[in-house]
């Protein structure tokens, strides 16, 4: 804090009078505090970022009781991605006693170069396929089929590449065939 030095300027008759210099000291300690009590209520009255995660669409229980007749889809929008052990990931086009032309079973890996290409160039095709019929907005879907022996990782990466090419529609289902079942332990 400040001083208030009352002396006498012990001047005589001779000596001129000089005006003592004063210290000059700030004292900082409010200013510190309110920079502590503005810290403390921005970081309590900011939101963190909220963890993000993808929509999946469960069907309702009621729909179990609801048995409907199966909907047709037609054979060229349609997609069949197999899912196996070892990271293993095979796809086939239309039904796979029937594929559709260039839609025979092949082995993909995950990545850019793999299955998401796949993925954009049939979405592509069915675009162009869909158009030539008149219904422009049929798009592609794909069914994911995990198998017993792949993994949870595999199956979040071909959502993330769904997500990706932003496929409109995909289904998660886990009944194989006998004929897919072979298919995917490479028989």
């Amino acid at each position: 804090m400040a001083e208030l030095n009352t002396g006498d300027g012990g001047g005589g008759k001779d000596k001129k009078v000089r005006s003592k210099k004063q210290n000059s000291k700030v004292d900082l300690t409010a200013m510190v505090d309110l920079a502590f009590l503005l810290i403390t209520f921005f970081m309590l009255t900011t939101t963190l970022s909220k963890p993000q995660s993808m929509n999946l669409g469960l069907p309702d229980k009621e729909d179990d009781k609801k048995k409907e007749a199966p909907i047709k889809v037609d054979e060229n929008r349609t997609m069949t991605i197999l899912l196996g052990g070892d990271s293993k990931l095979v796809r086939y086009v239309g039904l796979l006693a029937t594929p559709v032309a260039g839609g025979a079973p092949k082995d993909f890996a995950f990545g850019k170069e793999g299955i998401r290409a796949e993925l954009l160039k049939r979405k592509a095709a069915v675009l162009a396929y869909s158009t030539a019929k008149g219904k422009p907005k049929n798009g592609m879907i794909v069914i994911i089929k995990p198998s017993k022996k792949s993994n949870y990782r595999n199956l979040v990466d071909i959502l993330d590449e769904m997500a990706i090419v932003d496929v409109p529609t995909y289904a998660i289902v886990n009944e194989f065939t006998p004929e897919e079942q072979k298919l995917l332990e490479g028989k």
